[in-house]
């Protein structure tokens, strides 16, 4: 057993089939992976229903998992591993077939400082990509791509939760994922940062993080992802969610340049526009939606940090 492959759901058994029936094509060898299915969905009865037609699947496992939240799903997937890798796949990825063996031998092929391994990771567009919607903004909706060599990342660089393997021992050692971190049954929060944490955890202890561009799974753009409304509201989470993993202190928010960020913005906006409905309005422009993003940001932590402004007398 080489592999434990993890599809934490949440009442999504559609979008799961595609995942599983990926998972059944894969080179390695059926007798060295596992396929460990952690339903966080809250109904026990339906679970059970949903996981019948996947018995015949001999190295299938469904597990049902009463506690919310991804991490805590996670976290049970982690300690129920067989094997010496544990991937994160998520419910609405498609895996190459040659996924799960190149996740094996770039373990192998990099040596005992690697714990973990992402993949590239290919949206799958739900409905056309819009064209406000620019590269710099695909992070947000775990698009992945860092060229075609398999290779060490920089600190700079990022792999995404949808394709993502650690060695199972290192997660185990770290007490694997913050469950005050990550989403929650079907995502009114939009908090995360769980990977990041657990991975900035590792590097600083001497583990690096490598690239895989073979391991790779398309992955589903919903609809609802498609929408400004969405990325404004993944954007204050993402302020919310900086602030919990401790990445932004109240002491290390630099408050005048982020206020000042904040009036500039206003200060660009058309007259009758200078008001916080600025934060909400259509923007069909690029660049200025990524302007109005960061000043969500930028609002979303100064608030946080507790700061306060005296009227000028």
């Amino acid at each position: 057993m080489k592999l434990t492959v993890a599809l934490c759901t949440y009442k999504r058994y559609d979008l799961l089939r595609l995942a599983i029936e990926s998972l059944t094509r894969q080179t390695l060898p059926q007798d060295q992976f596992e396929v460990l299915v952690v339903d966080n969905s809250p109904d026990r009865d339906a679970s059970w229903r949903e996981q019948q037609p996947y018995e015949h699947i001999g190295n299938l496992r469904w597990v049902h998992e009463a506690i919310p939240g991804l991490s805590n799903a996670r976290n049970v997937a982690m300690r129920l591993a067989n094997a010496p890798l544990v991937a994160y796949l998520d419910d609405d990825a498609i895996a190459d077939p040659v996924w799960a063996e190149s996740l094996c031998r770039t373990f192998d092929e990099f040596g005992e400082t690697c714990h973990v391994v992402g993949g590239r990771v290919r949206p799958i567009w739900s409905e056309p990509r819009p064209a406000w919607l620019a590269d710099e903004m695909l992070g947000y909706v775990s698009v992945v791509d860092h060229g075609d060599e398999a290779r060490f990342l920089t600190d700079q660089e990022w792999v995404a939760g949808a394709n993502i393997t650690y060695r199972t021992e290192v997660l185990r050692r770290f007490g694997g994922f913050d469950v005050s971190l990550g989403r929650v049954g079907s995502g009114s929060s939009l908090m995360s940062n769980e990977e990041v944490a657990l991975t900035d955890q590792i590097k600083a202890h001497g583990g690096r993080v490598v690239y895989d561009p073979v391991a790779a799974v398309d992955h589903l753009v919903e609809a609802g992802r498609l929408r400004q409304s969405w990325f404004r509201r993944r954007v204050a989470w993402q302020a919310v969610s900086d602030r919990v993993r401790g990445a932004v202190s109240s002491e290390a928010v630099d408050v005048e340049r982020a206020w000042n960020d904040i009036k500039d913005f206003f200060l660009h906006c058309p007259p009758s526009e200078r008001t916080v409905r600025a934060l909400a309005l259509q923007q069909n422009d690029p660049g200025k939606f990524r302007w109005q993003l960061a000043t969500i940001y930028n609002f979303t932590s100064v608030m946080l940090s507790g700061m306060h402004e005296v009227d000028d007398e």
